[in-house]
């Protein structure tokens, strides 16, 4: 599907791209179940890491860390792959689709958006930002995976 079918397919459907402020509040709603997961998932390290002891809560940080990163990665890719939209933007009421078919994302295309969100997040949320000035309203993640967001 070329850009210029894919304009006229949100025309006749009444397509809208999703606002920013919405996709602020999916991303919030969904590092919110990301820490609930993280918390059910790794309670006995945590609970081991005592808050007044620094050196013990700094050395629990270091080595899940790694595994938060995997575990934000799995959910980015698995509920858009599945869905089109993570637990937050079906709260919200949006989803992303493919650019290439109008379709929610394949696998391939799911876990390269995830990665980029994960690289976008580490840089200051720089590929957030991004979709401020850009006409799309894209973000690195939706540019790289050749995505958009809409309002479902």
């Amino acid at each position: 599907m070329t850009e210029e079918e894919l304009i006229k397919k949100f025309e006749s459907e009444n397509i809208t791209l999703s606002p920013l402020y919405k996709r602020a509040a999916a991303y919030i709603i969904d590092e919110i179940v990301i820490t609930f997961f993280i918390f059910f998932a790794f309670s006995d390290v945590l609970q081991t890491a005592d808050a007044q002891n620094n050196e013990a809560l700094f050395m629990a940080v270091q080595y899940l860390a790694p595994y938060i990163i995997l575990m934000k990665i799995i959910y980015q890719a698995f509920f858009v792959w599945m869905y089109g939209a993570t637990v937050g933007k079906i709260a919200m009421k949006i989803r992303i689709i493919s650019i290439i078919d109008g379709q929610k994302p394949t696998m391939l295309f799911s876990f390269v958006r995830a990665n980029t969100r994960i690289i976008s997040e580490a840089i200051f949320f720089i590929g957030f930002l991004w979709a401020l000035q850009n006409f799309k309203k894209q973000t690195w993640e939706d540019i790289t995976a050749r995505t958009l967001v809409i309002n479902a």
